[in-house]
């Protein structure tokens, strides 16, 4: 089993043989989805070591008090239980050959084949086909076609919805109604036990023999937390049944239901079917297609000459980009596994604000507003968090699940190598830099969209609640100097540490925003700036920004010119970590140190340090960000999927082409590399927000510096030529990029364009 590049140039990733003993990379990695449903990419027929899931956003339920929300594993819709002549159809039995398994990326479709010879000596060909519609956001359309090879055959089949589905062993739902229309359509209702959401699953059946539809009745089996339906056809030897399987999920939490009862959803739900079934699947899948090409790929076109895999790479980003964001819903958010598995339980992190958000903001503006409106309406459990830790203002969850689900991290994870006890998870306590991280995302959307409307209603509300609750975080030294104490930075191998430079620094950031803002408002929006100072406070909030951003002890450059990392991080003593660096696996370090252990060494689990210099570049001499380069990456082990990207793109600014070229290599081989283990919890969603930095904000050089917009391209040695869009406050540029020419055209044309390129001043 593994990754079979050969057809890439027609955007299809190939699995090339099967391995039951490693489902779980093609599961996550050629999952489908739409943003409201994720499809882990299980097989129709079961096997003992997969892990079939369907997850729909936003609908977080609580297993029981000593657990943290998640999203729940739907009811599975997509198995089909195949038998011939008697014996179960299963790749783990007979001989199986000419095994494939594709997904095409370009329409969203998941297709795999195989002649199968039984333990008995029955062959049969059999074909699969499937999508998750972009269409329609409640629709999952399959295919099945089987074919006897030298022989008529009898073909028993067993579809339907199996409601026994699990997180890890946590069910979270009750039955509620079993029922089937008209001999045809089936229908399931399930409640989440503690969020109270119904999901009304549906499904219907087609079957045809070269193409003529047959009217089939199916015998329907209900059992406890299952129904399904059984069929029975007798094929001649070379003539075609295809069975086609419609299926629909709606919740009670979905925008389109408000309002509307369980018996309306139900009804709805049925009428969906129905129409499924005349439409057909190819109808369906040439539909999803198209909206495919139209909001995916002619929308944000970007394309690399010189390197094929390169250049799948960044539209395979781009296809799970899409996958993984609620498009349709601001009340949800971007999970830190997309959609495709139950890793880190569907929660929210920084991972949207600094890897995800620039590549909405910059192709989608749409998407990336309702994200960011995520954050505002999140706000009550950012009170509730600053109110519990007896701070003010907007604390925000390191964890975030549903608007007012509050902090969700978990309290414990994995164990400790030393004492066998499992290790706390501190992040949820003390890893505080997400509030600026938030603040941070407001400006850059507001600055690169010039949404107005958005600042006015939320943005400039955000930024100053946050604000406030760094002024009150902040702890008086006996230097005089404001600190901000145990803390975990960006590098969580760095626990309990004191003023964290990247904590420290973002901090003072999000303080002298708020203040610019506040004169903003009070000059230019009187009216705004009246209803914010009723609500925040914003004239006794003011003292203590600016005395706040006065004091705030700042880390300054050694006199190597490096900026440390905290208060100890360059007084740690330094080990050989070649080891590590060099491991296939990661957190390798872990099995030979425990947390305490690795907090006395010079070693970063991620980039920290170098984050800082991506967001805030522009005020730190190029010396420092150079020294301190050096020093960071020689001891970084990549051990976050967060982390190559930021290397990659700054080894870009420091001129290490070869060095960006090979971190940019590593972070697109996370999840679309040959490694078999990487992905089976889920993909890394922010890792292909970042490959999406390396390739536009690395090599294609954009960048927003204090509201202005720079591209200073770096092409890698392979590459002849790099084009891509990105959407500057409302004007739509097309960039191409050579090694000896950089153009840059306004497809809108609608407003002039200030661009600074290559060092130059342009007006488009």
């Amino acid at each position: 089993m593994g990754m079979d590049y050969s057809r890439i140039e027609d955007w299809i990733l190939r699995e090339n043989s099967f391995d039951p003993e490693k489902l779980g990379k093609c599961e996550a990695v050629m999952s489908l989805g739409n943003g409201y449903l994720g499809l882990r990419s299980a097989t129709e027929e079961r096997y003992l070591n997969e892990t079939r899931g369907l997850f729909v956003a936003g609908t977080f339920n609580k297993f029981d008090e000593n657990e943290v929300t998640e999203l729940p594993n739907a009811a599975d819709m997509t198995a089909i239980h195949l038998s011939v002549n008697g014996e179960r159809f299963s790749l783990t039995e007979g001989i199986a050959e000419d095994y494939t398994r594709e997904l095409n990326i370009r329409t969203g479709e998941l297709r795999r084949s195989v002649t199968w010879t039984s333990p008995k000596g029955v062959k049969i060909r059999l074909a699969f086909y499937r999508i998750v519609s972009l269409k329609r956001l409640h629709v999952i359309a399959q295919r099945v076609e089987i074919v006897p090879v030298e022989e008529d055959v009898r073909v028993e089949i067993k579809s339907g919805i199996n409601g026994k589905m699990a997180n890890t062993g946590s069910q979270h739902f009750s039955d509620g109604d079993k029922r089937f229309y008209d001999k045809r359509v089936i229908q399931f209702v399930q409640t989440t036990g503690q969020s109270k959401i119904d999901f009304v699953d549906t499904t219907v059946h087609k079957l045809a023999l070269d193409g003529e539809i047959l009217p089939m009745e199916a015998e329907v089996y209900i059992e406890r937390r299952e129904i399904f339906a059984g069929y029975s056809v007798d094929i001649k030897a070379g003539r075609t049944l295809s069975v086609e399987k419609y299926s629909s999920v709606y919740t009670s939490r979905d925008l389109d239901m408000e309002g509307k009862t369980a018996a309306q959803i139900q009804e709805l739900a049925v009428e969906t079917s129905r129409e499924l079934e005349s439409l057909g699947y190819e109808v369906l899948k040439d539909e999803s297609a198209k909206q495919w090409e139209e909001e995916v790929w002619n929308l944000a076109p970007i394309r690399i000459e010189g390197n094929v895999l390169d250049n799948f790479a960044i539209h395979f980003a781009q296809y799970h980009l899409r996958l993984m964001v609620p498009a349709h819903d601001a009340r949800m958010n971007i999970g830190a596994k997309g959609l495709s598995g139950e890793g880190y339980r569907g929660h929210t992190f920084w991972d949207t604000e600094i890897f995800l958000l620039p590549y909405y903001i910059f192709t989608a503006p749409k998407t990336a507003r309702k994200l960011e409106e995520y954050r505002y309406l999140s706000l009550p459990g950012a009170h509730a968090k600053a109110a519990h830790n007896h701070y003010q203002g907007a604390m925000f969850p390191w964890e975030s699940a549903w608007l007012d689900d509050g902090e969700v991290t978990p309290e414990y994870m994995d164990v400790d190598i030393l004492t066998g006890k499992p290790n706390k998870v501190w992040s949820g306590f003390i890893e505080q830099h997400i509030t600026s991280d938030v603040a941070f995302g407001v400006w850059q959307y507001s600055v690169i969209t010039g949404d107005e409307d958005y600042m006015e209603k939320y943005g400039y509300e955000l930024i100053m609640d946050t604000a406030i609750f760094w002024a009150s975080r902040l702890e008086p030294g006996e230097d005089g100097r404001y600190h901000i104490n145990d803390v975990v930075g960006p590098d969580e191998y760095r626990e309990h540490v004191n003023d964290n430079a990247f904590t420290n620094y973002m901090a003072c950031w999000n303080m002298k925003k708020a203040m610019e803002y506040y004169h903003l408002l009070k000059d230019e929006k009187p009216e705004i700036f009246t209803r914010l100072n009723e609500k925040l406070s914003l004239d006794a909030a003011y003292g203590g920004w600016k005395e706040g951003c006065e004091k705030l002890y700042l880390p300054a450059p050694t006199k190597e010119n490096i900026l440390p990392q905290d208060d100890r991080y360059l007084s740690c003593r330094d080990i050989d970590l070649s080891k590590y660096k060099a491991q296939e696996n990661v957190g390798g370090i872990t099995r030979d140190y425990n947390l305490e252990q690795i907090n006395r060494i010079q070693v970063s689990k991620q980039a920290d340090v170098l984050v800082l210099f991506f967001l805030l570049e522009d005020i730190f001499p190029q010396e420092v960000k150079k020294a301190s380069w050096k020093h960071y990456e020689a001891r970084t082990l990549h051990d976050s999927s967060l982390s190559l990207s930021t290397h990659s793109v700054l080894a870009c600014d420091m001129g290490e082409k070869a060095m960006a070229y090979d971190l940019f290599r590593r972070a697109a081989s996370i999840d679309l590399g040959p490694f078999m283990g990487s992905s089976n919890a889920g993909i890394h969603a922010a890792s292909f927000g970042g490959v999406w930095e390396c390739v536009v904000y690395g090599f294609g050089g954009v960048r927003m510096l204090g509201g202005r917009l720079r591209i200073n391209p770096s092409l890698p040695e392979g590459w002849t030529e790099l084009s891509y869009t990105i959407i500057w406050k409302g004007q739509k540029l097309a960039v191409d990029v050579t090694k000896d020419a950089v153009n840059v055209e306004n497809l809108t044309g609608t407003k002039k364009v200030e661009i600074e390129i290559n060092g130059e001043k342009h007006v488009l």
